[in-house]
């Protein structure tokens, strides 16, 4: 091996950090997760079939989109709060089930698009 071949080859190992790097930061669109119950149940049912609705769109969890939930534990009065923290990380979109959680998407946002699964709610 040359100098030139030994200088270029320590110049490609120095960057191989920062090019890893720079996949790790890409932003990966999110969706915002907002459920009254428990991450247990009944609810992972939801997450299931949420994570298999986008599966089928082309987005897959971890590579193609990002999913941040929020769970009030049986505690609807803490909705409010938790849909303004999904407001706050700037998600792409909020996935609201119950009406208590729909209600508390739509009192934190007038922006983002709410996606619900409660029919007893206005969707408007």
């Amino acid at each position: 091996m040359n100098r030139r071949d030994t200088v270029l080859a320590l110049v490609a190992l120095g960057a191989a950090p920062l090019a890893a790097e720079a996949q790790q930061a890409r932003n990966l669109p999110v969706v915002g997760f907002l459920h009254p119950g428990f991450p247990a149940s009944a609810s992972t049912i939801v997450m299931t079939s949420l994570r298999a609705g986008l599966r089928d769109v082309g987005y897959i969890e971890g590579e193609t989109i990002k999913i941040e939930a929020r769970w009030a534990l049986g505690k609807p009065e803490t909705l409010p709060g938790l849909a303004d923290e999904l407001v706050r990380l700037k998600v792409d979109v909020l996935v609201a089930t119950g009406p208590s959680g729909v209600m508390a998407a739509r009192q934190a946002t007038g922006t983002l698009p709410i996606v619900a699964n409660d029919l007893e709610t206005d969707p408007v």
